[in-house]
């Protein structure tokens, strides 16, 4: 053969298989940091307090580090191609809340919350172990959408059953056991908009009337899916569950626009969004009352009523400065009831400083940023919205609570996905995990063996 003919043959030849990093390696690499770093705190903890090393900090690190392995064993299984990232995050964030949870535990002997939520913990882990080992691709979950959404309405409606909790109807109390059902049905929810998106997306990017500069689509299209949005978000108000129903309403917008491309919901999204929190701080005295908190902070200092819990968050922010006083050093336990739950990143922000709270966004924020690379790396539409509502999830969680914790915006009373306390969401913030987990590995399976397009 002349050698132009040998040439030709050889570009005609196909290309070599591109075996992609599996990096496995890596993710239980940082998963030893993550105990390590865990258990570290809890040790500061017992030493700023009694001088000594707590008695339980072997127990608290074994059995942190057991759950972890058992974690990277199912993903390594699994999902080898998955993100070495979401996992040693989610260990970090959950170990340290069961620091921080445990610190505050040391100035309410009487109602140690810390045990009950390793056990939560635990059982969040376990639920991301059976989602990666049965969930085999995620798109099987597009095919029951429908049971999805008729899943999450029952579990939103389930609490109008039960007494209110601090002027909220968001829990499930029986016989000592409790649980807040709208924690599970924001994941239901993520999976049937993403469904629904995906299989109309070009009925809504192309279809419709326009109006002034923007195009609406047709009623049909556009009608199931509003409707589905407005029960669920009707269903949260009557129950007074405010931050949820605009985690709702953030979630439906977001997903909305990366189906359809279309900038212009953003902008309706946001005039909704100031629309309906003015009607309902005038017709809502629990939000109304919110709201003047948010505006005068010290107004009851001022008045000689003392500080209230925003003003108190305030101060212990200002207390941390740049390093903190240091983990078991601080004063936020002055908070009040709430500082294990809606106000504990006040604690980490005392005891930490602006730097560990800087570290501790930071890592939301990578979360969030792995959830949205998987999804875009993704070919299919189902997907692809799936990881972005997910992690869209994390993210409208982490600002409405650090916002509302810091004066940025009112409060809501949510639960900091991993560090707060509440068995609902550390459980459901781990199965959030796991479905991450399942899509980046289907997002990066999808080129190993060949190059990628």
């Amino acid at each position: 053969m002349t050698k132009a003919g040998t040439t030709v043959a050889a570009a005609q030849a196909p290309a070599s298989a591109v075996r992609l990093p599996r990096r496995r390696g890596i993710e239980l690499a940082l998963i030893v940091l993550a105990v390590l770093l865990s258990v570290y705190g809890y040790c500061a903890v017992g030493l700023a307090r009694s001088g000594t090393v707590p008695p339980g900090a072997v127990g608290y690190g074994a059995g942190l580090g057991v759950l972890a392995l058992f974690a990277h064993i199912a993903v390594r299984i699994r999902a080898p191609y998955a993100d070495p990232l979401p996992l040693p995050i989610g260990v970090l964030l959950n170990g340290l809340g069961l620091v921080l949870i445990y610190r505050l535990d040391l100035e309410t002997p009487g109602d140690r919350a810390a045990p009950t939520q390793l056990v939560w913990s635990t059982l969040g882990v376990g639920l991301f172990i059976a989602v990666v080992l049965m969930l085999r691709d995620h798109r099987l979950l597009q095919r029951y959408s429908y049971v999805c959404v008729v899943a999450a309405l029952a579990l939103l409606l389930l609490p109008i059953l039960f007494p209110a909790v601090n002027g909220a109807r968001i829990w499930i109390r029986i016989a000592g056991f409790s649980f807040q059902p709208g924690e599970f049905a924001k994941v239901l929810l993520a999976v049937f908009f993403a469904a629904y998106l995906a299989d109309n997306r070009n009925a809504l990017a192309y279809t419709g009337r326009r109006v002034w500069w923007m195009q609406f689509p047709t009623g049909r299209v556009l009608g199931p899916i509003v409707t589905i949005w407005l029960l669920s978000v009707g269903v949260l108000v009557l129950e007074r569950d405010l931050g949820t129903s605009l985690l709702f309403f953030g979630l439906f917008v977001v997903l909305l626009y990366v189906a359809t491309g279309r900038t212009g919901w953003i902008a309706v999204g946001l005039l909704l969004a100031v629309l309906g929190a003015f009607a309902v701080g005038r017709l809502e005295p629990h939000v109304g009352g919110r709201i003047e908190d948010w505006l005068h902070p010290f107004a009851t200092i001022e008045a000689g009523q003392g500080p209230n819990q925003l003003s108190q968050s305030l101060f212990a922010f200002a207390a941390g400065g740049l390093l903190g006083t240091g983990l078991g050093l601080g004063h936020s336990i002055l908070i009040g009831f709430a500082t294990k739950s809606d106000f504990i990143l006040a604690t980490a922000g005392e005891e930490l400083g602006l730097a560990g709270l800087a570290a501790i966004i930071l890592l939301y924020a990578l979360l969030v940023e792995r959830g949205y690379r998987a999804g875009l790396a993704l070919r299919e539409p189902f997907g692809r919205l799936l990881a972005v509502g997910l992690a869209s999830i994390v993210a409208l969680q982490v600002f409405v609570i650090a916002g509302g914790v810091t004066g940025l915006i009112p409060l809501t009373g949510m639960a900091m996905p991993f560090l707060a306390q509440g068995g609902s969401s550390v459980v459901t913030n781990w199965a959030i995990v796991a479905l991450l987990i399942r899509v980046s590995d289907s997002a990066r399976s999808q080129y190993d063996g060949r190059e990628a397009p």
